[in-house]
Formats: structure tokens, C-alpha cells, sequence
């Protein structure tokens, strides 16, 4: 019988946290690293004996077609050398329990959901959808879960409880998304840490049972909506509006800032490293004779980094947290102003992975990947639908109103139409015709008898898209950079306390 699954949200929330109770978290964070470590590979020597056995051997010669047989003898090849979920269970309580220290740190329902955590991370390799695993370090290794809110690492009385260890959180009585989060029966509890500005933050998460609170400005209407998806913005077409929205607007790059850190950081690396890299050596550059540096040798593994090297790595880290913070945000935006037209979706079926090989620098500085699996993800819940198809049986951006297919090339952006009409944007005109795509095939007909009516929108649309960006060429042009436009305040107060000062946090 399958399990039965609830809905589900996360309500975070920061821990007030001082010196003492630091240590003692650090210390089991290493105990708990361990432990998955210890299950990982202990997880993937029975996988590889899965794999060699008769009885896995002689599962993949059944055919597909016969998919209950096939996944019985699947079944009995896992069986035969435990390799499953519960007997993974097993093998992280007898390896606490021999390492005494491990038990005493880690209580047995958080030890069960490592070991699941584990089993699923080389479940992945047996499936084909990862190629490796890999083992924590404890700079990677940033968060603990219990199973249940009764036992173990659980929310007690607006607190995380912990064993002997109590955390009290900072909690915004007047944002009512916590509020709401604080007012959900809670499943179990998540605690994280974070590097923020060079120190470690704590945090809480609590996975709630039910729907997440829905801020009154962003709700969602039962429309029907076409998309079409691009490297740096999305056009859509609802009933009765339509718009072409950049991704990560108004973003703070910190480009010049991010390049001067990184070439100190390698002037740092090569003085303290001299030996792993090769001469320097001269080269001509047109008329004159220039110095280039020399490449790091192969094989070198051992290298020595100064505390300057670290302060500057530090820095470095932190304004590229802040600006995949402000990407987030304001991709965010953009999903919400799409679905407040509509949550019955029609995309081409893109893929986001195959356009960075080509636009890798675009594709980490926009995000397009992370718009279109929120945008799904947020139709969905809200009882919506997504629906994509292919790109190249429809091939939309080729395709005009009466029918006639001919090619554009990529810095073509406008869309002429053969039939007379007035010019549109090619993403707007594109994503007015995936409205009108059923089963993988454009009703032309359709398309033809909705234009009329969506044209003034279509329009519209494209006369904002050129208005934004010739605003944007005006303000390229100002001396200031973007990150003298945006504060440089810290986004959370300081969480830690010093220890005899009692907190002044109004805990509810």
C-alpha cells in the first residue's frame, strides 16, 4: 500500500544562538556527517553488489514491456543483499551504537533520517539520474532533520528543542506568513546553518501540514496562458493581457567589485604557491612584448592559503550570495505577476540545461531554469495545469498567421508577419500562439479568429517592452554603479548573543 502524502510548506525562521550551544551544534553536525558518510558507503557497496549478482543480471534481460515481472526480480536482486531503505535504518543504529560518541550526539529518529538520506543519494546512481555520489566534507555538510515533531530534533512551545539543547528563535510577530506558519501543525523540523557576510547563521525550518499563506497581492486567477520562455526574459499572452518580463531586474551585478577580489586572491595564491606554477614567460601582443602569467602545473594538490586570501575568498562569497539573493527575489516577482493572469499554462518544451553549454554566464545570471520550474510548481498547487510541447513539430517563432513557415535567425527579434498585420515582438507573437496548441499541432484557425481581439494587448505589450528598454539604455549610462544604488546593509540583524546577556527577543 503507498504511503499517503500531505500537503506541505516551509516556515523559516533565524535561532538566537550564542558560543556554547555553537560548539555543542558543530560537534553533532560532525557526528551526523559522519554517520552519512558511513551510510553512503556502506550504501554503495551494496548497490554494486546488486549490480553484479545473476539475479540483477538476468532482471534486465526480462523485457519492459512485462513491468511486473521485471520489477519482482529487481526486487529480489535489492533483497538478496539488503539494499533498501530500512535495512540502511539498521545499519546506522549498529554503527552508532559502536561509536559511542555518535550516539550521544545524535538522537536514533535523526540517525534514521540520515541513513535515508544516504539510501536516496545512491538510489539516484542505481537509476541512472547521477553519475557519482558525494561524501560530506563539513563545510558541505549544512543541515539536520528529524522524522517526527514528537521525538528528537522538534518544535516544543515556540522553541527548538534538541535534546539537552534549547534554541530560542527571532520571530516577526507581525508578518503574517509566520504567523500563519506558527498556527500549522508541523511534521517535523529542519535545523540549518548559513554563511552570511563571513559568519555562521542559524536557522530553523519548520515543515508545516497544509497550504502556505497567500499574501493578498498574489493570488491566482483560472486563466489560460501561453509562454515562451528565453535566456534573459519570458513573454506570456493571458485572456486579456500579455507582457514580455526580464528576469533579475534592477540586479546589483558587483562586477567590478567580484573582478578586483578575484584578481587578489590570485595574486595571494601564486606568492604563497610559487612552485605550482609554471614560469612566467614573455609573448608578443600586436608591436609590443608583453608578460603573461604562467598555468598552474597538473597534479598539484597541495596549496597554502593566507588569512588574506580567505578574507578576500570571504568577500568574494558573500556579494555573489547577495546577488543570487536579489535574482531570486525578483524572479519571484515576475512568476507571481504571471499566474495572477492565469494557472492553465502552454509552453514549448525547453531545455534550460542544454541552452548553458552555450550561454553559461547568462544562464547563472538570470536564472531562467529557476522562473520556469517555480512557475510549474506554483500552477500545480494552486490546481493549475502545465502543459508543454515540441518545439520542433511547431516551431513558433517561424510559423505566420496564414500558415507559412520561414526562418528567422536568433538576433532577429521582431516579427514581421506575411499577412500585413503590424510588427510584434517574436516572443510576444510566440507565446500568443502556444494558446492555441493542442497535442503537439497549432489550430491555425483558431489562432486566426482570436487575433482580432488580442492584437490592441499584443500591442500593448510590445510598446512597454521598448519603452523598459530604453530606460534601461538611460540608465546604463550614469557614472554610479549598480552597487552604490542598492543598500549595503546587512539583510538579517546579528543572531549572535553573547553569552550572560539575556535576549530581548519577545518570544511568543
Amino acid at each position: 500500500m503507498a504511503r499517503s502524502t500531505t500537503s506541505s510548506f516551509i516556515t523559516e525562521m533565524p535561532l538566537i544562538v550564542d558560543s556554547k550551544q555553537e560548539a555543542e551544534l558543530l560537534s553533532r553536525f560532525q557526528a551526523g556527517r559522519q554517520l552519512y558518510n558511513a551510510c553512503l558507503n556502506e550504501a554503495m557497496k551494496r548497490l554494486e553488489l546488486v549490480r553484479n549478482s545473476e539475479l540483477y543480471k538476468s532482471a534486465r534481460k526480462i523485457p519492459r514491456t512485462k513491468k511486473k515481472e521485471r520489477s519482482e526480480a529487481f526486487k529480489k536482486a535489492r533483497e538478496q543483499y539488503r539494499y533498501s531503505e530500512y535495512d540502511l535504518h539498521s545499519f546506522a543504529t549498529i554503527t552508532s551504537k559502536n561509536s559511542k560518541w555518535i550516539a550521544e550526539k545524535i538522537d536514533f529518529l535523526t540517525q534514521q533520517k540520515l541513513a535515508t538520506r544516504a539510501f536516496k543519494a545512491s538510489e539516484r546512481v542505481m537509476l541512472g539520474v547521477a553519475s557519482s555520489v558525494r561524501y560530506k566534507v563539513p563545510s558541505r555538510f549544512r543541515s539536520v532533520e528529524g522524522k517526527t515533531n514528537k521525538q528528537g530534533l522538534r518544535w516544543k512551545d515556540d522553541c527548538l528543542v534538541w535534546g539537552k539543547l534549547i534554541l530560542k528563535p527571532i520571530i516577526d510577530s507581525t508578518n503574517p506568513v509566520i504567523r500563519h506558519g506558527l498556527e500549522s501543525p508541523v511534521k517535523y523540523v529542519r535545523l540549518l546553518w548559513r554563511l552570511l557576510n563571513g559568519k555562521r547563521r542559524w536557522y530553523v525550518q519548520l515543515v508545516n501540514e497544509g497550504l502556505p499563506y497567500q499574501k493578498p497581492q498574489n493570488y491566482v486567477c483560472d486563466g489560460l496562458i501561453g509562454l515562451d520562455l528565453n535566456i534573459s526574459n519570458i513573454a506570456f499572452v493571458g485572456d486579456n493581457c500579455a507582457d514580455l518580463l526580464p528576469f533579475a531586474e534592477n540586479v546589483p551585478t558587483f562586477q567590478k567589485e567580484i573582478a578586483a577580489l578575484q584578481r587578489k586572491m590570485q595574486r595571494r595564491m601564486r606568492a604563497n604557491n610559487p612552485n605550482n606554477f609554471e614560469p612566467n614567460f614573455k609573448a608578443k601582443k600586436g608591436r609590443k612584448t608583453v608578460v603573461k602569467k604562467g598555468k598552474v602545473k597538473k597534479g598539484k594538490s597541495q596549496w597554502k592559503k593566507s588569512s588574506n586570501y580567505l578574507k578576500a575568498a570571504n568577500k568574494k562569497r558573500e556579494l555573489e550570495r547577495r546577488k543570487a539573493a536579489y535574482a531570486k527575489t525578483q524572479n519571484r516577482c515576475v512568476v507571481n505577476e504571471i499566474l495572477r493572469h492565469g494557472k492553465h499554462i502552454k509552453t514549448e518544451n525547453v531545455s534550460v540545461k542544454g541552452w548553458q553549454k552555450r550561454y553559461g554566464k547568462a544562464i547563472g545570471a538570470k536564472s531562467p531554469g529557476f522562473v520556469q520550474s517555480e512557475l510549474i510548481r506554483k500552477a500545480e498547487n494552486a490546481g493549475g495545469s502545465v502543459i508543454k510541447f515540441s518545439t520542433q513539430t511547431t516551431a513558433l517563432s517561424q510559423i505566420h498567421l496564414d500558415g507559412k513557415r520561414i526562418k528567422k535567425s536568433l538576433s532577429q527579434r521582431v516579427h514581421q508577419d506575411v499577412t500585413c498585420i503590424p510588427e510584434h515582438h517574436r516572443d510576444l507573437f510566440s507565446s500568443f500562439l502556444s494558446r492555441y496548441v493542442n497535442q503537439n499541432k497549432l489550430v491555425l484557425q483558431e489562432a486566426q479568429t482570436e487575433y482580432l481581439r488580442l492584437e490592441p494587448v499584443l500591442l500593448e505589450a510590445y510598446q512597454r517592452y521598448l519603452t523598459r528598454e530604453q530606460v534601461g539604455k538611460s540608465e546604463s549610462t550614469q557614472s554610479d554603479s549598480p552597487s552604490e544604488r542598492v543598500s549595503n546593509e546587512l539583510l538579517i540583524s546579528d543572531q549572535i548573543a553573547e553569552l550572560g546577556k539575556k535576549s530581548d527577543v519577545d518570544v511568543a
